[in-house]
């Protein structure tokens, strides 16, 4: 049976404030624990507004300290804009505060437009190119100290948070296989090169000290409800957000409405449902079935959902149907 986890962003929903929505994600984390989910990752993005998820390790730290078993981490961080060193300490301190329940994701894209990138990396050497010496750099921090090693990260060192690779192409599936780590693609809003990028990780993968076998994660936008309606109407949300994000507007979680007409043109609504490929909306039934089929093609070892409705107890239950789904 495949694991399924959470990915949150931290949305804002439109008239409530960052408070609203941090109090609303340990809310989530609570109840996603007693469903039976996996882990619970937070996504880093910067210069969004609507998505508060920007001080992902302070965020970590928050839902962590609010539960006691599910794992808690980074969906990702964007190491590029970081030290690996800072990020070493950081998660070193997050797995000393909570134990061996810490995951640490990083991802190569910047999270943000390229004038915020440069706002956020100013001074730093780091960029896109030289993610696979940074993710070397944070394994090597994370790791036991090497004989004669000048720097080390403390907390970190030793530690052995487990790091795993996130991409939206083949490049990280091809690292993360190289490398011996885990990876997860993220198909839940880029979802074109999803078969190709599995395909390759699991061709090149060398066992490590990290990991002996592959291991997959799938994104998958999902909206979960009573009904095959009452999931198309909550959908909505969805599909506001995502027509946003491609205007370059505000990302805040809107109202659902009874349909997108009028709201986005024909060449807006085929761009918005290419981003949805893998989405999985509708009725308990609709979802068991869906889902059953994206398992079996892409033989993921686990799916970790997004599900950022407008209001929360659709959300609860949209997240309460999806476990339901997978057990």
């Amino acid at each position: 049976m495949a694991r399924y986890s959470v990915l949150d962003l931290a949305l804002v929903a439109e008239g409530s404030t960052a408070t609203d929505a941090y109090r609303r994600s340990v809310d989530l984390a609570r109840h996603a624990e007693q469903w039976g989910y996996t882990r619970y990752w937070l996504a880093e993005h910067h210069n969004m507004p609507g998505v508060a998820s920007s001080a992902t390790a302070v965020l970590i730290g928050s839902v962590a300290g609010a539960t006691s078993t599910i794992r808690v981490g980074s969906g990702g961080i964007m190491l590029p804009n970081h030290s690996s060193l800072v990020i070493a300490e950081q998660f070193g301190t997050l797995e000393a505060l909570y134990g061996s329940r810490i995951d640490l994701g990083v991802g190569r894209a910047p999270g943000s437009d390229r004038v915020t990138a440069h706002a956020i990396r100013r001074g730093l050497a780091g960029d896109e190119d030289g993610f696979p010496q940074q993710v070397r750099e944070l394994l090597t921090y994370l790791g036991p100290a090497a004989k004669g090693q000048v720097v080390r990260a403390f907390p970190g060192e030793d530690s052995n948070v487990p790091v795993w690779l996130l991409g939206s192409s083949t490049y990280s599936a091809q690292l993360a296989g190289t490398l011996g780590l885990p990876f997860a693609f993220a198909s839940h809003f880029a979802p074109e090169q999803l078969m190709d990028a599995i395909e390759i990780y699991r061709e090149v993968f060398c066992p490590s000290r990290w990991l002996e076998a592959p291991y997959v994660i799938v994104g998958v936008p999902a909206v979960a409800a009573d009904s095959d309606r009452e999931a198309e109407r909550l959908a909505t949300t969805v599909f506001q957000r995502a027509l946003q994000l491609i205007r370059g507007g505000a990302l805040y979680s809107r109202p659902p409405v009874d349909t997108m007409n009028g709201l986005w043109s024909e060449m807006e609504r085929a761009m918005v449902e290419r981003r949805l490929t893998v989405a999985a909306i509708g009725g308990p039934e609709t979802i068991r079935r869906k889902l059953g089929a994206l398992l079996e093609r892409t033989r993921a070892d686990e799916l970790i959902f997004t599900s950022d409705l407008y209001e929360h107890a659709d959300r609860l239950r949209s997240f309460e149907l999806l476990a339901g789904a997978m057990k």
